[in-house]
């Protein structure tokens, strides 16, 4: 499959990288300091979701802020802990790609993606994290704007997700949705394209814009 595209969309985690160890050490503390389990966290819808609408889920609101800052500064601190790795091709995909035709764009906070964007040697260009829109994934609030700060039309975007949440946030901007079976079964999974990792893409720039073939 060929797609020719302006700019190229990728969620960060279980997308660019796999922050799963990380993320699971992060919120086991964090669940144990707050008098509860990660078996009680996992109860309440958790993946592409921010984690500020996680925790709203699980706490009284007035309690959200403090134990919110708690849980992003241990996922800050986490992300050198060995539990942040690159996922097949997506170094090689990004270095073949010019810094203005591609964006990270993570339900999760500034700090957060920048720590584990560093961990695995990457610099981004253009990040849109839950911190620069109002509404996240599903809504398509992340996407459009990611496509208005490069300038591009939305229907010239290509999306690349692992989790259901970020796909209908691409569908619903307009964009080409890629799937990654990361985290769920491609049954699971309605986009255009799904893949097993980005190891089944390869990009480069033209005069036109990328050109992107997606192999099975």
């Amino acid at each position: 499959m060929k797609i020719s595209a302006d700019a190229l969309l990728f969620d960060s985690d279980e997308t660019l990288l796999s922050s799963m160890k990380s993320a699971y050490r992060c919120w086991t503390r964090w669940a144990e300091e707050c008098g509860m389990t990660i078996e009680d966290v996992l109860r309440v819808p958790v993946h592409g979701r921010p984690a500020a609408a996680i925790v709203a889920d699980l706490l009284p609101a007035e309690k959200v802020d403090e134990a919110l800052a708690r849980l992003e500064q241990a996922e800050v601190d986490d992300a050198a802990a060995g539990g942040v790795v690159p996922l097949p091709g997506s170094q090689e995909l990004l270095e073949a790609l010019p810094a203005d035709c591609w964006a990270v764009v993570t339900s999760g906070t500034r700090r957060v993606a920048e720590a584990r964007l560093r961990e695995i040697g990457v610099q981004v260009k253009h990040l849109i994290t839950v911190d620069d829109v109002t509404q996240g994934k599903p809504d398509p609030e992340p996407f459009l704007v990611a496509a208005q700060r490069l300038g591009v039309d939305p229907g010239r975007c290509v999306v690349f997700e692992d989790a259901p949440a970020g796909l209908a946030a691409g569908r619903a901007a307009g964009m080409t949705t890629v799937a990654l079976t990361t985290t769920h079964r491609a049954e699971e999974l309605d986009a255009d394209a799904v893949i097993a990792n980005l190891s089944g893409i390869s990009a480069h720039a033209t005069d036109a814009g990328v050109e992107i073939a997606i192999r099975a």
